[in-house]
């Protein structure tokens, strides 16, 4: 199955669900905000399954998020993608990431 096809599904859902119309953007950031706490407890534990049970539970409250913004989440990817990908730098082993600077001198 593709992404969109999964997205697709994960928006019919949450429409037979009620989530959709009865939700609010602010109660899906909530939900995925406790989504992500899962993953990172089971991230700590060291439980793979459990790690992909949250990350997948995060992206559908990320897609119903979006949709709720009247946005999509291949449209953010894209937009976050554009923001990154000339980026330079690189992270160091204390897990900060260093920005290379353009040399503005022309040297």
């Amino acid at each position: 199955m593709t992404l969109e096809e999964l997205v697709s599904n994960v928006v019919g859902w949450s429409i037979s669900r009620g989530i959709f119309p009865n939700s609010t953007p602010q109660a899906q950031l909530l939900k995925c905000l406790s989504e992500v706490g899962e993953l990172a407890d089971a991230t700590l534990k060291g439980n793979r399954k459990e790690v992909e049970d949250g990350i997948g539970d995060t992206l559908v409250t990320l897609i119903i998020y979006a949709r709720l913004q009247d946005m999509n989440l291949t449209d953010c990817l894209a937009a976050a993608w554009e923001q990154i990908k000339d980026r330079r730098g690189y992270l160091t082993p204390e897990g900060v990431f260093v920005k290379e600077v353009p040399n503005s001198q022309g040297g």
